[in-house]
């Protein structure tokens, strides 16, 4: 199903991880751990604390909408002129972790940045695994 041309479009990376939920927060929110998995940064988790991630091509900048511990945390993230919100959700499974990432608010006219953001998250989720692998 196609969706309006008028709607801002989200990408969702959704994977069931072997871990905690826990452990998945402290990888999301510490960050030594953020720069291993995703990029160097100043991230607090504290509501409005604004930091930015800062890569070889350029920097985001960010500002904490939301936090509760080991379920939810959301942060806007704006760069070359996308401006978005990444929400993580975290919901305990039987085995672990059901792990759900949402980057909302790309226009139509952001094709570039939609099918980076689509591909880049996966590559993500794949570091961030491996992190989770390796912390205790």
């Amino acid at each position: 199903m196609s969706e309006p041309a008028s709607e801002a479009r989200t990408v969702v990376v959704e994977r069931e991880v072997a871990f905690p939920p826990e452990k998945i927060w402290r990888a999301l929110t510490q960050p030594h751990l953020i720069e291993e998995w995703l990029m160097k940064n100043d991230f607090k988790p504290v509501v409005d604390h604004r930091f930015n991630l800062r890569a070889d091509w350029g920097a985001v900048d960010c500002r904490v909408l939301a936090i509760e511990p080991n379920k939810t945390l959301s942060y806007t993230w704006a760069a070359y002129g996308l401006e978005s919100v990444v929400t993580w959700t975290l919901t305990p499974t039987s085995t672990g972790t059901h792990l759900r990432m949402e980057q909302s608010g790309f226009r139509p006219d952001q094709q570039q940045a939609y099918q980076g953001a689509k591909y880049g998250w996966q590559q993500f989720f794949t570091n961030l695994e491996k992190v989770l692998a390796r912390i205790d």
